[in-house]
């Protein structure tokens, strides 16, 4: 269960999803702050401002941010080349906030609106055809929201929002990965033609979400 001073933390992360501050995301590294076991100095989206709320939230004394770990800000976005995009879905798997479309075997392109600036889906480009690119240099010919200080926080909220709606869809789908694996184990699955066992499989399987989304609910209720 995460404490509520790990939630105040959180709520002063920029939810970019970058993990240069050396954690699986903002709320592990929020918790990992809340524990004891990280420093406020480890966020670069966040910038100095940022380990300054910290600070003051933990009524503690500020200290400069390791920008070892990056530049201090969001100053770039992620841009596809769909001249070189082989359609992978490599990128799109890597992206925490869902800011990338795209099939298998069809282009991908980057929503500038919503890229967090996190350059975790640059790596696994096996044909290199990602960069991160100044914001500055997008602006003229791209409607992006400035990554101001002042626009911060209203970004960390989206950002947030696609985060948890992109766990929630995975867990979604491991969860029905899971219930056909434990048909296929137990010889319950009958074959294709058979559509009234095929409805009723189907209706396992969304009870089952349901089920899964219901206990998430509750469990958050009892987290707040």
């Amino acid at each position: 269960m995460r404490s509520a001073l790990a939630d105040a933390i959180d709520a002063l992360l920029p939810q970019t999803q970058c993990r240069k501050c050396g954690f699986d995301g903002c709320a592990p590294y929020a918790e990992a702050i809340a524990s004891g076991s990280a420093g406020i100095d480890q966020c670069p989206p966040g910038g100095q401002h940022g380990v300054d709320q910290l600070a003051t939230l933990l009524s503690a004394d500020s200290m400069p941010l390791d920008l070892a770990r990056g530049t201090a800000g969001v100053s770039e976005l992620a841009l596809i080349d769909e001249s070189r995009c082989i359609g992978c879905t490599l990128c799109i798997q890597a992206c925490p906030v869902d800011a990338i479309v795209g099939a298998a075997s069809r282009m991908h392109t980057v929503m500038l609106e919503d890229c967090s600036g996190c350059g975790l889906c640059v790596a696994p480009c096996p044909v290199d055809c990602i960069a991160m690119v100044p914001i500055s240099a997008l602006a003229p010919a791209h409607d992006v929201m400035p990554r101001s200080e002042a626009a911060l926080p209203a970004l960390a909220a989206r950002w947030r929002a696609r985060h948890e709606t992109r766990r929630r869809r995975l867990s979604d789908e491991r969860l029905t990965r899971e219930v056909r694996l434990a048909e296929n184990a137990s010889g319950s699955r009958l074959a294709d033609a058979d559509l009234t066992a095929a409805a009723q499989r189907r209706s396992a399987v969304a009870a089952a979400l349901a089920r899964a989304r219901e206990r998430r609910a509750a469990d958050a209720g009892r987290h707040d």
